[in-house]
């Protein structure tokens, strides 16, 4: 049986011309505009408990093309406003799925700036990019090369708060294959003061990419916070050098995410972690900073691609579980364990190191449910690993 080849996005930086970069900006205040158009409506139709759906959009776009206050629409290419009614209707259907919250309005501001071009909106022949509505290719830097023979399905530019252009090409990958089968397990336990704790004992220290810029994003804050309201020229320059403070920060944390995730993906074959819910622990006052500098569902999402990509396994044991509690030697359950208390002697005479034993009872669990499957919530959606998610019942569509 032939295998399916991974579907894999290699994302490049480019610098347009100032002819490209105005046609660029046009695309994405179009693709904005339509989005939420088409939003509006569907909310209008919602509250009249009527359903309005893809096609019945894109007749809509067909419409608003027509009228004179938005004929301008016309202007850029109609790949990416149809691409943008596509990803609406994705969004609802996340909605009556509940897999996520009501669809939001793009804001001019705040949203990402991007177009998606299908292969009637582009041209890529001999390592050059062309895309409609453009006469010259896109100047890209080739940082890494694209699969031999790669022909890109989709292409997404964006631009991000920082002013830097991005093209992302979306081709079918042959070079991610299964890795050979190895009998190796370990259990991961994530935390501040380390990030990562291993069931070897190996722990992973927490660079706090955000704490060692935090002076530098503070300079430029209150820079930001100087300047005149509005959008003029200095309060644009203010909120970019901000901008570039965060990117800083976010590349740096990508890549150090990155290398540990596929470290652990090549070295084990099944790897147990603790399904947290981040989004509520951010609602800490105390520990949301570092809680989100660490990047917990970030390394979790990572994990759990590369290991379907690798033919790898990621069991998460459920929340509740008490694994620092636990004496990974006898077994009996400890009452209280305060946070800062790190190491702690059980009654049978065994010193835990805090994490470590976390680790090594997240482990034992996991091994324990890959075989008798009970105990552990299942990954969230990804199909390399175990699933458990508590089901929900879809939303009924009007």
């Amino acid at each position: 049986m032939k295998a399916t080849l991974v579907k894999r996005a290699f994302k490049y930086r480019f610098s347009p011309s100032d002819a490209q970069a105005a046609e660029l900006s046009r695309t994405f205040g179009c693709v904005r505009k339509v989005y939420n158009l088409a939003l509006a409506a569907r909310t209008e139709a919602w509250a009249r408990q009527e359903r309005v759906s893809y096609n019945q959009t894109s007749a809509m776009l067909t419409v608003w093309k027509k009228t004179q206050e938005l004929a301008y629409l016309n202007e850029v290419s109609s790949v990416p406003l149809q691409q943008a009614l596509r990803h609406l209707q994705t969004a609802f259907s996340h909605f009556f799925g509940r897999r996520a919250k009501y669809p939001r309005f793009k804001s001019r501001k705040k949203s990402r700036k991007s177009a998606e071009y299908t292969t009637s909106a582009f041209r890529f022949r001999d390592g050059k990019l062309t895309l409609a509505k453009m006469a010259e290719p896109l100047d890209i830097v080739w940082s890494r090369p694209l699969p031999e023979g790669a022909s890109p399905s989709t292409v997404t530019v964006s631009q991000d708060a920082a002013g830097r252009w991005y093209v992302s090409l979306l081709v079918e990958d042959p070079t991610v294959q299964p890795l050979p089968a190895i009998n190796t397990a370990v259990g991961v336990d994530v935390g501040l003061d380390h990030l990562l704790t291993l069931s070897t004992g190996e722990k992973v220290a927490n660079p706090r990419h955000e704490r060692r810029d935090r002076a530098r994003l503070a300079r430029a804050q209150r820079k930001l916070a100087r300047t005149a309201g509005g959008d003029g020229t200095n309060r644009r320059k203010a909120r970019q050098k901000v901008a570039k403070v965060y990117a800083r920060i976010t590349d740096r944390r990508r890549d150090h995410l990155h290398k540990l995730t596929t470290r652990l993906v090549r070295e084990n074959q099944t790897i147990v972690i603790e399904d947290l819910t981040v989004r509520n622990m951010v609602k800490n006052g105390k520990l949301a900073r570092a809680i989100s500098d660490a990047a917990w569902a970030d390394f979790r999402s990572m994990l759990e691609y590369k290991a379907h990509w690798y033919g790898r396994e990621v069991i998460a044991v459920d929340r509740w579980f008490p694994s620092s509690k636990l004496c990974s030697a006898c077994g009996t359950l400890r009452g209280k364990l305060p946070l800062n208390v790190r190491t702690w002697t059980c009654d049978c005479g065994t010193t835990h190191d805090r994490d470590v034993n976390a680790a090594n009872n997240l482990l034992a669990a996991g091994l324990a449910v890959s075989v008798w499957g009970a105990g552990v919530r299942p990954q969230r959606s990804s199909p390399g690993g175990q699933s458990a998610m508590k089901q929900k019942t879809p939303r009924r569509e009007p």
